[in-house]
């Protein structure tokens, strides 16, 4: 017992340190989706042949998003997280480069081009919270998911402040320097995740484990993946169409930056507790509270369209988005065992973003075709039935637990 328990001892005291090292890298990785959705629909809006297609350079973020979780899982298992990281950074970087280059001359392609590097930069980025669990105690681990989620505070106030600073650098080019200063941002947080120590696994844990559909037919994983699914699309379908919506309703550019910059610090400031909640109440009723604060961020959304009715809005569901995505990804961690951990996260975020992916491109023509209030109001069926699959996969586990106190056997 006494081993064991220095063992954990030593184990958490590195994951600590990683810990601060990947809430550092989280915070200037969240610069880059900051920046990006801060200005895509807008950037959109002045490169695309329509004004339908304003929202798709976003929308191709989080297809970038979804195509680059299962290659960080197999980087991340065949050579070690670290390695992952350090193509993601440089991916983001890459995206600023070419974002710059595309406002520069005008071409809406080369602009997609580049927030798809984006999305893959922040896929790597995705996987820092679950990189912040890896060898730390049960105990520790949901507290390490939320402090490394709670980095990206500071991504709510550097990146909104990043636009807001340099919009006008490069005129008439609207925000092109920006993307320039997003890439030198990358490059600073590549430099930083060579310091993580996350070494390659270790040859026996590249093999063994049960095989991925076991896992995914377990009631549990079903419910933290339909929950994160649903947490995240929603939040992004909403936040997505925000900065254009202020815009067709006459709010400024700074009431905009200004919205998304609260909006980001709410999702991610809770986490500096979050983690503790979790602990205490469990992370089915976190995630519960997470999809309500969701859909009363819709209600507010549909209630008006005054500057305060979208900033109110924006911090609801900020806050939302918080419990339900980070409680979901601490559901993810108790279906897996420590062999099985990149391939069953990385197939969670692929889920994730995947259907994400489907459902942004609708965002641009919902509110292109029927309005902000429209936008809205498709939240509401996913959160209900997030909320039912939770429910259900609570009855599970508590049947499950009554079996085997009936009979030990089993």
């Amino acid at each position: 017992m006494i081993d064991v328990t220095a063992a954990e001892i030593s184990d958490d005291a590195r994951a600590r340190s990683n810990v601060r090292k990947l809430a550092a890298a989280q915070a200037l990785g969240g610069a880059n989706s900051a920046v990006i959705f801060a200005t895509g629909a807008i950037v959109g809006a002045t490169l695309a042949p329509s004004a339908a297609l304003a929202t798709v350079p976003i929308s191709v973020y989080v297809v970038g998003l979804a195509c680059g979780t299962l290659p960080v899982g197999i980087i991340s298992r065949a050579y070690g997280r670290r390695v992952a990281f350090i193509i993601g950074s440089g991916s983001g970087a890459l995206c600023g480069v070419l974002g710059a280059v595309a406002i520069l001359n005008a071409s809406f392609a080369l602009f997609c081009c580049a927030t798809f590097f984006g999305g893959f930069y922040g896929a790597v980025a995705q996987s820092y919270r679950f990189a912040a669990a890896d060898g730390a105690s049960a105990a520790y681990r949901p507290k390490a998911v939320s402090w490394v989620m709670a980095g990206g505070v500071f991504a709510g106030v550097l990146g909104p402040q990043l636009v807001q600073w340099t919009m006008d650098i490069w005129p008439p080019y609207l925000f092109a320097f920006s993307f320039a200063a997003q890439a030198v941002v990358a490059l600073v947080a590549m430099a930083l995740l060579t310091t993580v120590d996350a070494p390659k696994p270790a040859p026996a844990d590249l093999h063994g484990g049960r095989p991925l559909l076991d896992i995914a037919r377990q009631p549990r994983f079903i419910a933290a993946a339909i929950c994160g699914v649903v947490s995240y699309s929603m939040m992004n379908l909403v936040m997505t169409s925000a900065p254009l919506a202020m815009k067709i309703c006459g709010l400024s550019l700074t009431d905009s930056n200004f919205g998304i910059q609260w909006h980001i610090v709410a999702m991610y400031g809770p986490s500096f507790f979050t983690g503790s909640l979790i602990a205490r109440f469990g992370a089915p009723r976190v995630v519960a509270v997470g999809l309500a604060l969701e859909a009363l961020a819709a209600v507010i959304g549909i209630s008006g369209i005054t500057a305060m009715h979208f900033w109110s809005g924006l911090v609801v569901l900020g806050v939302g988005w918080n419990f339900g995505f980070i409680g979901a990804s601490a559901l993810v961690l108790e279906t897996h065992r420590p062999q099985e951990r990149n391939k069953v996260q990385a197939f969670n975020d692929f889920l994730v973003f995947g259907v994400m992916a489907v459902g942004s491109f609708s965002s641009g023509q919902l509110l292109a075709n029927y309005g902000w209030p429209t936008v809205n109001a498709v939240v509401f069926p996913p959160i209900l039935l997030g909320l039912a699959v939770l429910a259900l996969a609570g009855f599970a586990k508590r049947r499950a637990q009554q079996a085997i106190i009936a009979d030990p056997a089993i």
